[in-house]
């Protein structure tokens, strides 16, 4: 069973901490409310930032009992307790799931909600890590999958009415930067019987929530613009009320499996929301001024990036999402992979390397990436675009610089 608000002040109030209400709070702007993530809680000491608890086991009562609510980290521990409340509260939720990556945060759903002979229905453009994972060790209970053009809802409507468990997807998906229509899938999730889990990883709480918008449980990737510096490794999964039987499920796949953060990863994931809105303000004003150049180039044969009017769901991104359109895009060169990977190979102040929503900017050639696991889906000639926190002027130069440069070597190759 989900612990209701009540049963939250208790334990905490058992803890000796003070509890703010949540209540008043939860009519803040999420701005407001990023800045003290994790402040919830006064401590003993009234410190502003929340103390980092490392110890793995907590002492019993003299009777026994654990009065406080802790035993042993892998079950529970007050750095994670906080996290879980915290990212909670800002995706509108009662309750969440951390885990130690974001992978091992797809695993424990996947491993929760299916089971031998199951189907999912997922994205068309999805993470290759959940794709692989199905096709790999969730293939071995028999489980199949089915992938669809979320944007076709009459596409989506016969893959649920053919027998879905599970309904996921991404939005922005990745790499193609595709929208979905959370509260269409939503519905018509529900209305089977089904449950629908979006990865808001590239979205973040700041620019979308899709509790709000019927989904049953959200996860995110917080390795990438939760933590938002690069230095951790996490995951997490959020569910309202409603979810409480999945997140139970969830929860004890989290334990039983002991794929928990540490309380380390946990301390800096709270420290990276407080500036998370503030970053991502500057993730998304960087990212439209790199679309806008690319889709000028004549090298550049499509611009992904729902935040441009040209973009096939600009119109959805607008409606959906709120303050912004994410700091991440692809394009694709009239050259193929050849070009795309001599322009990654030109690049100075972007940084070849996978991963994302840090403050350092990354160029990736996806297609070679995903060789690595599985069969490449995204199209050869695509890089794909992490935008981070430099002076914009100084991207766009950088990267127009390597367009050139990296375009002249392929053609005087190729003459």
């Amino acid at each position: 069973m989900l612990l209701t608000q009540r049963r939250l002040c208790w334990r905490a109030l058992a803890r000796g901490h003070k509890v703010r209400h949540l209540s008043s709070e939860a009519a803040w702007h999420v701005q407001s409310r990023l800045a003290q993530a994790g402040s919830e809680i006064d401590h003993a000491h009234g410190s502003l930032s929340p103390p980092l608890h490392l110890s793995t086991t907590f002492e019993r009562d003299a009777d026994g009992g654990y009065e406080r609510g802790y035993f042993y980290s892998r079950s529970d521990n007050p750095t994670r307790s906080l996290l879980e409340r915290t990212v909670a509260g800002l995706e509108g939720g009662s309750d969440a799931v951390s885990f130690a990556s974001g992978m091992a945060s797809i695993n424990a759903i996947f491993h929760a909600l299916l089971e031998p002979g199951s189907h999912v229905v997922l994205a068309n453009d999805v993470f290759h890590g959940t794709a692989t994972l199905l096709s790999g060790s969730y293939a071995r209970w028999g489980c199949t999958f089915e992938r669809v053009d979320m944007s076709d809802t009459s596409a989506v409507q016969a893959a649920i009415d053919g027998g879905a468990s599970l309904v996921w997807c991404e939005t922005p998906s990745n790499p193609m930067c595709k929208l979905t229509n959370v509260h269409d899938i939503a519905r018509r999730a529900r209305a089977a019987g089904v449950p629908s889990v979006v990865d808001a990883t590239w979205c973040t709480p700041a620019l979308l929530q899709p509790l709000a918008l019927g989904a049953d449980l959200v996860m995110h990737s917080s390795t990438k613009y939760l933590g938002g510096h690069s230095d951790l490794l996490g995951g997490i999964v959020v569910g309202g009320e409603n979810s409480a039987p999945l997140l139970a499920a969830i929860r004890s796949e989290q334990r039983n499996a002991g794929a928990v953060p540490s309380p380390f990863d946990c301390w800096l994931l709270l420290r990276g929301l407080r500036s998370l809105s503030a970053r991502l303000n500057l993730h998304c004003s960087n990212a439209l001024a790199v679309a806008k150049m690319l889709e000028e180039h004549s090298a550049v044969s499509a611009v992904h990036y729902p935040g441009l009017p040209s973009h096939p769901q600009h119109e959805l991104a607008k409606a959906q999402m709120r303050s912004g359109y994410g700091g991440m895009l692809s394009f694709e060169l009239h050259g193929g992979e050849e070009a795309a990977v001599a322009v990654a190979a030109r690049t100075k102040l972007w940084r070849r390397a996978t991963s994302l929503g840090g403050p350092e900017s990354l160029i990736q050639h996806n297609a070679s990436f995903e060789a690595l696991w599985t069969t490449p889906t995204s199209p050869p000639g695509l890089l794909r675009l992490s935008v981070g926190l430099e002076n914009v002027e100084d991207l766009l130069r950088d990267l127009q610089s390597a367009l050139d440069e990296g375009l002249k070597e392929v053609f005087e190759s190729s003459s």
